[in-house]
């Protein structure tokens, strides 16, 4: 359209989760999958997932501006792991999380999908895929 610029996004840089308890959100997501912490702004917390980032902010002090509705286990979140889905299952129960549903099919943004799914502390679904 004429006198109209495009918007050239491509890209999702980070979401934030509202979470009851940072440290126990910071500890699960360390732990279980192994994505490293990272601190900005002074004193906010967030995990590195590949060339994004989760940031935390916790219930009762979320950050400004913040959604309108700024709730602990609303999201459902898809990983894609590089390691076989019976060996991501296998590390899953060796940390005791629970399997909520899987290995299942799914399709993703880039095709078929092996998924397991499995919940946060905050009850939010967390999604482990392996794109075949």
């Amino acid at each position: 359209m004429k006198g109209f610029e495009l918007l050239n996004i491509r890209d999702i840089d980070h979401i934030t989760l509202t979470v009851t308890d940072i440290a126990r959100s910071l500890r699960f997501y360390h732990e279980v999958f192994d994505l490293p912490i990272l601190t900005f702004d002074g004193d906010r917390k967030a995990v590195l997932v590949g060339k994004q980032k989760i940031n935390f902010q916790v219930i009762s002090e979320p950050h400004e501006p913040l959604a309108a509705k700024p709730t602990p286990g609303s999201a459902d979140l898809c990983f894609i792991a590089k390691d076989p889905i019976d060996a991501i299952e296998h590390h899953l129960k060796s940390y005791f999380v629970d399997i909520v549903e899987g290995p299942v099919e799914r399709t993703g943004a880039h095709g078929h999908l092996t998924s397991l799914y499995v919940r946060d502390p905050d009850n939010n679904l967390i999604e482990i895929s392996n794109y075949h």
